[in-house]
């Protein structure tokens, strides 16, 4: 694989999300928990993705149960996000983010970003228009933290 738009996921109601769709949009990444702590990142992930989507902007949310943070099943997890934070973005079966594993479209995105594995829930992945990553995020970052990067990414043409 050697771009982002190389990649297909999955979503809940088992759909497919392949990235190629998304060519020429902004595309905020992120792995996701419902019973982590920083699970209310996703009323802030929403907000950006409300207030940004019409400009280009789509968030995909990857729920990974690979710090034991994670509800049961798929069908639980989306419930939680819609019920508690009103998540609308996309979000894909649970994926593994690290190890023999992981999927492949977070081998590729911890590649880009020149950083190791990710070291807990809520890293997120900014990419470009033109599909290059623009930032790895740190799991504390809040939404709110990047919303100037992220308005920056959507002018870039």
């Amino acid at each position: 694989m050697t771009s982002i738009y190389d990649f297909t996921e999955t979503e809940m109601n088992g759909n497919p999300i392949n990235l190629k769709d998304y060519q020429g949009k902004v595309l905020l990444i992120v792995n996701t928990a419902s019973k982590c702590g920083l699970a209310p990142q996703l009323e802030g992930l929403e907000s950006l993705y409300k207030q940004y989507h019409n400009d280009g902007l789509v968030v995909i949310g990857l729920p990974s149960n690979q710090f034991h943070q994670e509800l049961e099943t798929d069908q639980q997890a989306e419930e939680y996000c819609q019920l508690h934070y009103g998540v609308t973005f996309p979000m894909t079966r649970r994926v593994a983010v690290n190890g023999e594993n992981e999927d492949p479209l977070f081998t590729f995105l911890k590649a880009q970003s020149g950083h190791g594995n990710i070291k807990w829930n809520y890293t997120k992945f900014l990419v470009g228009r033109d599909g290059k990553l623009i930032h790895r995020y740190a799991p504390i970052t809040k939404p709110e933290a990047m919303e100037d990067t992220v308005k920056q990414a959507i002018a870039a043409s």
